[in-house]
């Protein structure tokens, strides 16, 4: 619309120096910043389009790509590449006093191995042809879907199919399996499976879901990014979904900020190798000093120090098996549990 020197001189900048810049080639920061915003793109396409700038900045780390958190974010901006977020929710209900079976998880989700503590919840499905109900049971270690169910009624047997899926899975010994207060979790069924293969249940108040923070975690995660974004005509298609998000990416692949921006198998498999390796600590006994060798000769077999001796159990509750951290817990030290070293032959 104007002449190109008279917008220079009203810029204050030279003309030579305009058109040198209109003929120059771009510059080795805009070729980087191309080249970044295709790989950012891909990692974006993985991601089913649900991550946003922390972990496309976590996938650059591990692809090698050491670049900074706020550049990944302008690129990002830059290129309309968003991440999703979850919605804000309400509270409507009142916690209620009773309880069918003791909270043993008092809201501290955190177990230091595996197979420690999990935790369960249902959540329903919108579909074109009616509800899919799901049934989880996620380990609070990993936060690793270990069990799962779908079903088209909310009966007993759709909690059954996923603790009985976990415990094929992982076979723990004396797990917490935390829940609500369903009237599948309390049902007859599913006490005598827990029972009838070692699993300690454990159950929030009634009506607060920050009892069941974990869970509710994932079930919103699953909203935002799965369910939010699609529309199901039928329930088939639905559970294909639901397959391919928790097998196909969830476990092996989806970042967790509270993992380190780790996916939950990801997590396990460094776990396993850090207790596999020579210098993880061990749990045996620890071979005695030379100053326990009486009269000279060293002992035949292994002495225990004080701090690897057998401790009291902790057994508390009706069948002694389950209990909450304020019930009365038994004396069990034994005279012989009160000597400092102990002696094994």
């Amino acid at each position: 619309m104007y002449p190109i020197a008279t917008m220079c001189r009203v810029l204050g900048v030279s003309t030579s120096g305009y058109y040198a810049w209109s003929s120059r080639a771009p510059s080795a920061r805009a070729r980087s910043d191309a080249a970044l915003v295709e790989r950012i793109s891909g990692f974006h396409r993985a991601s089913r389009g649900t991550y946003g700038s922390p972990r496309i900045h976590a996938d650059l780390a591990a692809s090698g790509n050491q670049v900074g958190r706020k550049r990944v974010a302008r690129l990002m901006k830059n290129a309309n590449l968003r991440g999703v977020s979850r919605r804000r929710f309400v509270t409507t209900t009142v916690r209620g006093d009773s309880r069918p079976a003791p909270d043993l998880v008092d809201r501290k989700f955190a177990a230091a191995v595996p197979d420690v503590l999990w935790v369960a919840d249902i959540t329903y499905v919108p579909t074109w042809s009616g509800f899919l109900y799901l049934a989880v049971v996620l380990d609070v270690f990993s936060r690793r879907v270990v069990g799962w169910s779908m079903s088209t009624t909310l009966h007993t047997n759709l909690v059954l199919a996923a603790l009985d899926m976990a415990l094929a899975i992982r076979k723990p010994r004396g797990v917490i399996h935390h829940s609500d207060q369903g009237s599948q979790y309390t049902s007859l069924a599913f006490g005598s499976r827990c029972r009838e293969m070692g699993v300690r249940p454990s159950m929030g108040s009634v009506g607060d879901a920050y009892d069941n923070a974990m869970a509710e975690s994932f079930f919103a995660t699953l909203e935002c990014e799965l369910l939010a974004r699609h529309r199901f005509k039928t329930q088939d298609e639905a559970r294909s979904a639901i397959f391919q998000f928790v097998e196909g990416f969830y476990n092996p692949r989806r970042r967790h900020s509270s993992l380190g921006y780790l996916s939950p198998d990801e997590f396990e498999r460094q776990h396993s190798r850090a207790m596999s390796s020579p210098d993880a600590p061990k749990s045996a006994g620890v071979l005695a000093p030379v100053k326990d060798k009486p009269c000279g000769r060293a002992l035949r077999g292994r002495v225990l120090d004080g701090r690897c001796a057998p401790r009291p159990a902790q057994c508390v509750g009706r069948d002694e098996g389950t209990g909450s951290s304020g019930a009365e817990q038994r004396n069990c030290t034994t005279r012989e549990e009160k000597n400092s070293t102990h002696h094994i032959t």
